[in-house]
């Protein structure tokens, strides 16, 4: 499989952009149960940005790639006033195991490997308002590869699998729902949070992409009146490099725990598959 993606700057530090960018364009191969092989680099720099700038930015995303298994084998490069970087990825895996996101049955519980919050928390960062062990939290959640979830997702035999990016936890649920031909039933409560994002939530920190995901999602998702508006805008938040949402057969759960507990990773288990149409958000 062969995928892209590329961004302009979710940070200040130039490696951690670096890497980030890398992270999250290797998740859409993990998201399909395949292994990196090679990337080639896609970046846009301003003519005056230093060397050394641009340097670091490439060696955040070679180190994510080296410790992926995979090799940068070139790229492209072009002047433009905005900086952009990304990677295009070549991905490896079985016909007979790729993963897709329509095999969710009714009665398959939904576990999601990262927290949400990347989007209201960077932009709290970019108005200096973010403190800044809540963005190094954002930091770290983002560069985590979702390799190893993708391998647990594959040793538990999920059923259908996801990686958690643009269109938010709601909008990606919502394609597996449609897919399927399922619900998806999701508990706020149980949903992960990054540190920082509900406090940034409730201060009117949300972003553009968000607004733009509600609108699309208005007649595919419900909410339950207890939910607030505040996690309401944390669920809609457009994520970068967030992590895979699976689901699994019920019997597959305590081994689903286990497993990640055993790779020393966390995993939440979010909600279930029920019979119907669309996302249902419940307390």
């Amino acid at each position: 499989m062969l995928t892209v993606d590329f961004f302009a700057p979710l940070v200040d530090d130039p490696y951690h952009y670096g890497a980030i960018a890398a992270a999250n364009a290797l998740s859409d191969v993990y998201a399909m149960g395949a292994e990196v092989t090679l990337a080639l680099n896609i970046a846009a720099f301003p003519e005056e940005m230093a060397s050394e700038t641009i340097g670091q930015i490439i060696r955040g995303g070679a180190d994510k790639v080296a410790e992926a298994g995979g090799v940068i084998a070139g790229g492209h490069t072009i002047i433009d006033a905005e900086p952009k970087y990304g990677l295009c990825v070549l991905g490896l895996v079985h016909p007979e195991r790729i993963f897709t996101k329509s095999g969710a049955r009714p009665g398959d519980l939904l576990y999601l490997s990262k927290p949400l919050g990347t989007g209201i928390v960077a932009t709290a960062a970019q108005s200096d308002r973010a403190k800044p062990e809540h963005l190094q939290a954002a930091i770290d959640s983002m560069t985590r590869l979702n390799r190893h979830p993708s391998h647990i997702a594959q040793a538990v035999q999920a059923l259908a699998l996801t990686d958690v990016t643009g269109f938010g936890i709601l909008g990606h649920s919502y394609e597996m729902a449609a897919a399927g031909k399922v619900a998806l039933r999701l508990s706020a409560g149980r949903v992960p949070l990054l540190p920082g994002a509900l406090e940034y939530a409730s201060q009117g920190i949300v972003t553009g992409g968000a607004g733009r995901n509600r609108s699309h999602l208005q007649d595919k998702v419900s909410f339950a009146e207890e939910v607030t508006e505040d996690m309401r805008h944390i669920l809609f938040d457009p994520q970068t490099s967030g992590g895979l949402l699976m689901a699994v057969a019920p019997e597959k759960a305590d081994e689903v725990e286990a497993r990640f507990a055993a790779d020393e990773l966390s995993v939440w288990q979010i909600g279930e598959v029920v019979k119907g149409e669309g996302v249902q958000v419940m307390p």
